[in-house]
């Protein structure tokens, strides 16, 4: 089972990181929640932080992912909170496990079904790149340079690069878009069906990596009700940035 702290009691949140970061991600949001009246799971997906990094791309499967963060999970739905790669894996949970999700929150990453327009493939170029079996040494030679000016950005930089540089954890990272970002993967997948539960989409200003269409879009990929709110000024980080603020939307959201 995946390592996770578990706090509080109450109706269940699960909080999903993305990369290159770990449970540490939600630190800021973890307790306030609890003290909500929440029982908050906050996991390291695999890869990352204290949890297995295998060196097989199909470990990185989003379903088999799905698969090891249901076992998280008690009988009743719980809210699923994710961001970046962890708002791509709540979305299939959501997609394919309705029964199993209360509600939904995705931060900057939307419906993987909305298709990425010519400006958002710029703004995706890293994702290519991940794909080749050159990128480890590209991103980690001259001290890692490369991977510093990508992550420029991140208030958790530091942090981020000191993981990544750890025996076997940034391949197990690009599995990640090796597993489900390939272009064959574009050509060859089916629709994932549409979100029947109450979803916020949380997308802030700063982001260097996504845009906001690929966010607003996935309204018309959601049955169950759909509230949008825009972070100004922040990173593609924004629970680090802007935590207060995205402890409040997602509070208001998980009691509506």
């Amino acid at each position: 089972m995946l390592p996770a702290d578990v706090t509080g009691e109450g109706a269940e949140v699960l909080l999903l990181h993305g990369f290159p970061d770990s449970r540490e991600l939600w630190r800021h949001q973890a307790g306030p929640l609890a003290e909500a009246g929440f029982r908050v799971i906050v996991p390291d997906l695999p890869g990352f932080g204290e949890a297995e990094k295998p060196q097989d791309v199909d470990a990185y499967r989003a379903t088999r992912i799905v698969e090891q963060v249901l076992e998280l999970l008690g009988g009743e739905p719980a809210h699923v909170v994710g961001h970046d790669w962890g708002a791509g894996i709540a979305w299939v949970l959501a997609s394919l496990f309705p029964e199993r999700v209360a509600s939904l929150a995705a931060l900057s990453v939307g419906h993987p079904n909305v298709r990425p327009t010519i400006e958002q493939r710029r703004s995706s170029w890293y994702m290519l790149l991940f794909q080749f079996e050159e990128a480890e040494e590209l991103l980690l030679r001259d001290g890692a340079a490369l991977l510093r000016e990508w992550l420029a950005g991140s208030p958790d930089a530091e942090r981020q690069i000191a993981g990544l540089q750890e025996p076997g954890a940034l391949t197990a990272g690009l599995n990640w878009y090796r597993a489900n970002l390939h272009p064959r993967a574009e050509l060859r997948g089916r629709p994932l069906p549409p979100v029947s539960a109450r979803t916020l989409g949380l997308w802030s200003t700063g982001d260097a990596y996504l845009g906001e269409e690929q966010m607003t879009r996935s309204a018309e990929h959601v049955t169950g009700g759909w509230r949008y709110a825009r972070i100004d000024g922040a990173s593609h980080w924004l629970q680090l940035d802007a935590p207060e603020g995205v402890t409040r939307l997602l509070l208001e959201h998980l009691r509506s």
